[in-house]
Protein backbone atom coordinates (compact mmCIF):
# COMPACT_ATOMS: atom_id res chain seq x y z
CA UNK A 1 0.00 0.00 0.00
CA UNK A 2 2.80 2.40 0.86
CA UNK A 3 4.55 1.73 -2.46
CA UNK A 4 1.32 2.29 -4.37
CA UNK A 5 0.74 5.56 -2.54
CA UNK A 6 4.29 6.70 -3.28
CA UNK A 7 3.96 5.80 -6.98
CA UNK A 8 0.49 7.36 -7.38
CA UNK A 9 0.65 10.28 -4.96
CA UNK A 10 0.26 12.70 -7.86
CA UNK A 11 -3.16 11.17 -8.66
CA UNK A 12 -4.30 11.45 -5.05
CA UNK A 13 -3.15 15.09 -4.90
CA UNK A 14 -4.86 15.82 -8.23
CA UNK A 15 -8.12 14.23 -7.06
CA UNK A 16 -7.94 16.28 -3.85
CA UNK A 17 -7.32 19.44 -5.89
CA UNK A 18 -10.35 18.76 -8.10
CA UNK A 19 -12.56 17.93 -5.10
CA UNK A 20 -11.53 21.14 -3.33
CA UNK A 21 -12.13 23.13 -6.51
CA UNK A 22 -15.64 21.71 -6.85
CA UNK A 23 -16.39 22.34 -3.18
CA UNK A 24 -15.21 25.95 -3.67
CA UNK A 25 -17.96 26.43 -6.23
CA UNK A 26 -20.46 25.81 -3.45
CA UNK A 27 -18.80 27.77 -0.66
CA UNK A 28 -17.48 30.76 -2.70
CA UNK A 29 -15.24 31.68 0.22
CA UNK A 30 -11.90 31.27 -1.61
CA UNK A 31 -10.51 29.17 1.28
CA UNK A 32 -11.03 25.85 -0.46
CA UNK A 33 -9.56 27.28 -3.65
CA UNK A 34 -6.37 28.18 -1.79
CA UNK A 35 -6.22 24.70 -0.25
CA UNK A 36 -6.80 23.22 -3.71
CA UNK A 37 -3.86 25.23 -5.00
CA UNK A 38 -1.75 23.68 -2.26
CA UNK A 39 -2.95 20.24 -3.33
CA UNK A 40 -1.99 21.09 -6.91
CA UNK A 41 1.49 22.05 -5.70
CA UNK A 42 1.66 18.71 -3.90
CA UNK A 43 0.74 16.94 -7.16
CA UNK A 44 3.41 18.83 -9.07
CA UNK A 45 6.06 18.11 -6.48
CA UNK A 46 5.11 14.44 -6.55
CA UNK A 47 5.38 14.32 -10.35
CA UNK A 48 8.41 16.53 -10.93
CA UNK A 49 10.51 16.19 -7.79
CA UNK A 50 9.63 12.62 -6.78
CA UNK A 51 9.59 13.62 -3.13
CA UNK A 52 8.33 11.22 -0.49
CA UNK A 53 4.69 11.67 0.56
CA UNK A 54 5.66 13.71 3.62
CA UNK A 55 7.69 16.02 1.33
CA UNK A 56 4.69 16.52 -0.94
CA UNK A 57 2.59 17.22 2.14
CA UNK A 58 5.09 19.84 3.29
CA UNK A 59 5.04 21.51 -0.14
CA UNK A 60 1.23 21.48 -0.16
CA UNK A 61 1.05 22.98 3.34
CA UNK A 62 3.55 25.73 2.56
CA UNK A 63 1.80 26.70 -0.70
CA UNK A 64 -1.70 26.56 0.83
CA UNK A 65 -0.61 28.63 3.84
CA UNK A 66 1.07 31.16 1.57
CA UNK A 67 -2.02 31.40 -0.61
CA UNK A 68 -4.30 31.86 2.40
CA UNK A 69 -2.04 34.50 3.95
CA UNK A 70 -0.88 36.43 0.88
CA UNK A 71 -3.26 35.92 -2.03
CA UNK A 72 -6.73 35.43 -0.52
CA UNK A 73 -6.95 38.76 1.39
CA UNK A 74 -6.25 40.81 -1.73
CA UNK A 75 -8.68 38.73 -3.81
CA UNK A 76 -11.43 39.13 -1.22
CA UNK A 77 -10.80 42.86 -1.04
CA UNK A 78 -10.89 43.18 -4.82
CA UNK A 79 -14.11 41.14 -5.10
CA UNK A 80 -15.87 43.11 -2.37
CA UNK A 81 -14.66 46.48 -3.59
CA UNK A 82 -17.49 47.79 -5.71
CA UNK A 83 -20.11 50.44 -5.73
CA UNK A 84 -22.24 50.41 -2.62
CA UNK A 85 -25.86 49.66 -3.33
CA UNK A 86 -28.11 52.34 -1.94
CA UNK A 87 -31.82 51.77 -1.95
CA UNK A 88 -34.92 53.51 -0.72
CA UNK A 89 -34.69 56.98 0.76
CA UNK A 90 -30.91 56.88 1.15
CA UNK A 91 -30.65 57.36 -2.63
CA UNK A 92 -32.11 60.84 -2.19
CA UNK A 93 -29.34 62.06 0.12
CA UNK A 94 -27.11 64.47 -1.81
CA UNK A 95 -29.76 65.11 -4.48
CA UNK A 96 -30.79 68.58 -5.51
CA UNK A 97 -34.31 69.87 -4.97
CA UNK A 98 -36.28 73.04 -5.70
CA UNK A 99 -38.09 74.85 -2.91
CA UNK A 100 -41.83 75.12 -3.68
CA UNK A 101 -42.89 76.75 -0.40
CA UNK A 102 -40.49 78.55 1.97
CA UNK A 103 -38.50 76.17 4.19
CA UNK A 104 -37.62 76.91 7.80
CA UNK A 105 -36.97 74.84 10.92
CA UNK A 106 -40.64 73.77 11.19
CA UNK A 107 -42.00 73.24 7.69
CA UNK A 108 -41.61 73.73 3.98
CA UNK A 109 -42.13 71.97 0.66
CA UNK A 110 -39.61 70.93 -1.98
CA UNK A 111 -39.72 69.12 -5.30
CA UNK A 112 -37.32 66.22 -5.01
CA UNK A 113 -36.86 63.46 -7.60
CA UNK A 114 -40.11 64.46 -9.29
CA UNK A 115 -42.13 64.31 -6.06
CA UNK A 116 -43.24 66.86 -3.50
CA UNK A 117 -41.63 66.36 -0.09
CA UNK A 118 -42.15 68.14 3.18
CA UNK A 119 -38.90 69.74 4.18
CA UNK A 120 -37.09 71.54 6.95
CA UNK A 121 -33.71 73.24 7.04
CA UNK A 122 -30.61 71.58 8.46
CA UNK A 123 -29.62 74.75 10.33
CA UNK A 124 -32.59 75.99 12.46
CA UNK A 125 -31.47 79.62 12.08
CA UNK A 126 -31.89 79.51 8.28
CA UNK A 127 -34.85 80.35 6.08
CA UNK A 128 -34.95 79.40 2.39
CA UNK A 129 -37.33 81.14 -0.01
CA UNK A 130 -39.39 79.51 -2.77
CA UNK A 131 -37.53 78.92 -6.04
CA UNK A 132 -34.17 78.34 -4.37
CA UNK A 133 -32.02 75.28 -5.10
CA UNK A 134 -31.27 73.09 -2.10
CA UNK A 135 -29.42 69.85 -1.45
CA UNK A 136 -30.75 67.02 0.68
CA UNK A 137 -28.71 66.42 3.81
CA UNK A 138 -30.80 63.52 5.12
CA UNK A 139 -34.25 62.01 5.05
CA UNK A 140 -35.97 62.09 8.44
CA UNK A 141 -39.07 59.95 8.14
CA UNK A 142 -41.06 61.59 5.35
CA UNK A 143 -39.26 64.92 5.63
CA UNK A 144 -36.24 66.01 3.62
CA UNK A 145 -33.69 67.88 5.69
CA UNK A 146 -32.10 70.38 3.30
CA UNK A 147 -29.54 73.14 3.07
CA UNK A 148 -29.09 75.84 0.42
CA UNK A 149 -26.78 75.31 -2.56
CA UNK A 150 -23.72 77.54 -2.59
Amino acid sequence: MEDWLQDNAWAVWTALMVALGLAEMISLDLVLLMLGTGAGAGALSSLLLSLPVWGDLLVALVVATGMLALVRPSLVKKLHNGPELTTGHSTLVGQRAVVLEPVDEQHGLVKLAGEEWTARVFDPSMHIDAGAQVEVFEIDGATAVVYPMD
